[in-house]
């Protein structure tokens, strides 16, 4: 939380720094550059103006007004990308539900990545570098990651050259952004890790994500616990085999019981079990008598 706090306290003294018309920054080679190129900024929403090339125009209601509830809550998770037009003046790149949800919530500001003229490779030295601190969390790592792919339009084996990270490990980052916002938080504030998160992602179900991560907190669970709960919840989804047909039972009459006596010339003994199976007990009182019935089963 400190680290937060930290951090907001940081976008706002940058504010403060773009709002001084004597700091104008243009361009990367401009004093004090170094501090926005990279960097997250607490800008005022009514200094952004939308894209007018934005190919997206209709945005659902519904998921709209979910986002505006989750940023009312947990504020801003991932900022939105912007570029300088002129003093105090930005134009929309990337990030506009999360604009029209924070307006809709009454916010005054946004968290904003901030690009300027000429500062592609500088933004790319800025975030390689940002991903190679050890002060980062999992979530803000996934987030440098994404925006080198939708920035800078790099690909997971360039991103694995620039930053010496195997591509499956950038992969295991990147589908982190896929948990439910609330899960992100949590990885952020320390209360589950990144290994918590790797195993929630395999269910898709966010309510579920969600239920599995109040889960892991209230009850102290570990990775190995975790994955294991996950599992059990996927084998329940999988369909039960369909099991034999059970035989039913019958009852045997009294006169079939005696067809047996009458034919073997002996007390015949006839049971039936539960399942429809059963026993014929044929009894003999001496050789000669088991000889007989042999005889007669042998016509």
């Amino acid at each position: 939380m400190a680290q937060a706090i930290k951090k907001q306290a940081l976008g706002r003294g940058l504010s403060a720094l773009l709002k001084d018309p004597e700091n104008d920054i243009k361009s990367v080679a401009d004093k004090n550059a170094d501090k926005v190129v990279g960097n997250i900024i607490e800008l005022d929403i009514t200094a952004i103006e939308i894209n007018p090339f934005q190919p997206r125009s209709n945005f659902n209601e519904e998921s709209l007004r979910e986002l505006a509830t989750s940023i009312k809550e947990l504020g801003v998770i991932q900022p939105i990308t912007v570029r300088k037009l002129e003093f105090n003046k930005y134009q929309l790149i990337s990030g506009e539900r999360r604009l029209r949800a924070s307006t809709l919530v009454g916010l005054t500001t946004v968290p904003a990545y901030i690009r300027i003229a000429n500062d592609n490779e500088s933004l790319v030295m800025a975030l390689v570098e940002n991903i190679q601190r050890h002060d980062l969390d999992p979530i803000e790592i996934a987030l440098s990651y994404q925006r080198l792919i939708d920035e800078i339009q790099l690909t997971q084996e360039q991103m694995s050259d620039r930053v010496g990270k195997k591509r499956s490990t950038i992969a295991n980052y990147l589908r982190l952004l896929k948990l439910d916002p609330i899960i992100q938080t949590g990885i952020r504030d320390g209360f589950i890790t990144m290994g918590h998160g790797r195993a929630i992602i395999n269910i898709e179900d966010q309510d579920v994500q969600t239920e599995i991560y109040q889960k892991i907190v209230s009850q102290n669970l570990s990775v190995r616990d975790t994955e294991a709960l996950v599992k059990n919840y996927q084998e329940s989804l999988k369909p039960k085999p369909a099991g034999k047909p059970k035989a039913t039972s019958f009852e045997i009459q009294e006169v079939q019981k005696n067809a047996f006596t009458n034919y073997f010339g002996t007390k015949v003994d006839v049971k039936v079990a539960g399942n429809g199976k059963g026993k014929i007990t044929i009894p003999f009182h001496s050789q000669e008598d088991f000889n007989r019935i042999i005889k007669l089963i042998n016509e």
